[in-house]
């Protein structure tokens, strides 16, 4: 019996309810069958056809490193996880993920022979963002991929413009850098041979999302970006995140920007960081399902619990790990205290620019015919994308491999940023 995957429409399964066939035999009981199908109405496999619209940009590249999309782009997946239970299955930390060793902590403190190969290390602001020019990431070693990890859990995000990148490669990356790849039963993705289910290379693209929702091109009063969030916080292992776009829209628009869980723990006052210390949050997917026994109950989502301050398994330093998106109560708390207290940590992530850092991606020294990369550590990052672009005139279109490593954990005896390379407050 399909369900909603998404937000659901609930008006629709009312009015189905309401029209329900009830088939009661002479002394039997009565049955009810209730149909629902996908809220935005995608189709499995490749029934969203949105080929004619993708950017050449992307069409270069995808016909570069073999990727085909005669049958259409983006493909879905053939089999929807129709009920939470398969959800939460489908999110939980793997088996093998205990042994997993963090690339980060293998890596030489110094960095030397990953920053050998730039031609410039630039750090975008004092404490997030570092620009790694003229490497390319494709050509990294092992060696190499180490340091570029144990760089991102420092600095929260890293940069690399002028990429030749495959889709292939990307994935490749991200599963070394996680003990696997997250592959999303539900979002759209870019098909490879020989793969039948999700991939694990996530299309990132506006204009699908908004022309397969149904939803009209919004005007300049209804433009600005999703709110800040964290990618995926309610699967179990979420660790760096790698979005590399291949098409990149004109005039500056599109800009992304990237938070700092380490800053906003440092910007608390001493109690209040003690008061936080132990507690947790309860996170959501950003996806809907429905209880098998109780489809007619509603969409509901998944949720975990994670410490709210998260000790990270790289750098040993402290981190707010909440984001106004899926970040849902904090059950030591009571309910309105709880609200009052995640409203003050969203506005410490969101409203101080000494701990943000912005990203243009259609920087004058950018090469269009290439991608640009942006790689960052879920566990410390809050981001928002800037959509400020046109669908039509500004063309974007990305691919995002998430890697998951070892879980969230909270660490008494850890020291946050500041504490820990010995700044003042």
């Amino acid at each position: 019996m399909p369900a909603l995957t998404v937000q659901s429409q609930v008006d629709e399964v009312v009015n189905k309810y309401n029209n329900l066939s009830l088939n009661k035999e002479a002394n039997g009981p009565t049955t009810i069958e209730v149909q629902l199908k996908q809220s935005y109405g995608f189709k499995p496999g490749y029934g969203d056809a949105f080929t004619e619209a993708l950017p050449q940009a992307t069409k270069n590249r995808f016909e570069k490193y073999g990727i085909d999309i005669s049958k259409g782009y983006p493909r879905k997946a053939q089999e929807f996880p129709y009920f939470l239970d398969d959800a939460y299955k489908a999110t939980a930390r793997q088996p093998g993920a205990e042994s997993f060793v963090e690339r980060g902590t293998l890596a030489d403190p110094s960095k030397k022979k990953l920053f050998a190969k730039a031609k410039e290390v630039r750090n975008l602001t004092k404490y997030i963002g570092t620009e790694l020019v003229g490497v390319q990431l494709a050509d990294l070693d092992e060696t190499e991929l180490n340091e570029l990890g144990l760089l991102i859990s420092e600095r929260v995000v890293v940069f690399l413009r002028n990429q030749e990148l495959s889709p292939q490669k990307q994935l490749e990356i991200g599963s070394y850098l996680g003990h696997e790849v997250e592959k999303h039963p539900v979002a759209a993705h870019v098909p490879l041979p020989g793969v039948e289910g999700p991939t694990g290379i996530t299309t990132i693209w506006g204009r699908y999302n908004r022309r397969a929702r149904g939803a009209a091109s919004q005007g300049f009063k209804r433009k600005g970006g999703k709110i800040f969030h964290t990618d995926l916080d309610h699967i179990e292992g979420l660790s760096y995140g790698h979005l590399h776009l291949d098409a990149i829209p004109n005039g500056g628009s599109g800009d992304t920007v990237w938070t700092s869980g380490y800053g906003a723990y440092d910007k608390l006052s001493p109690d209040f960081q003690k008061f936080l210390d132990g507690k947790t949050a309860v996170h959501k997917s950003a996806h809907t399902y429905y209880d098998r026994d109780d489809p007619l109950s509603g969409p509901k989502f998944v949720e975990r619990e994670f410490p709210l301050v998260v000790t990270h398994p790289v750098t040993g330093w402290k981190s707010l790990f909440v984001n106004r998106s899926h970040t849902v109560r904090i059950p030591e708390l009571e309910p309105e205290e709880s609200k009052l207290v995640l409203e003050y940590l969203y506005s410490v992530l969101e409203e101080n620019l000494d701990i943000q850092v912005r990203f243009t991606w259609a920087d004058p020294s950018q090469d269009r015919s290439l991608g640009a990369s942006a790689i960052w550590d879920n566990r410390v990052a809050n981001h928002y994308a800037v959509a400020d672009y046109d669908d039509v005139e500004d063309e974007r279109h990305g691919t995002r491999v998430t890697s998951l490593g070892v879980p969230a954990s909270f660490d008494p005896n850890s020291k946050s940023q500041r504490e820990a390379l010995g700044l003042s407050n």
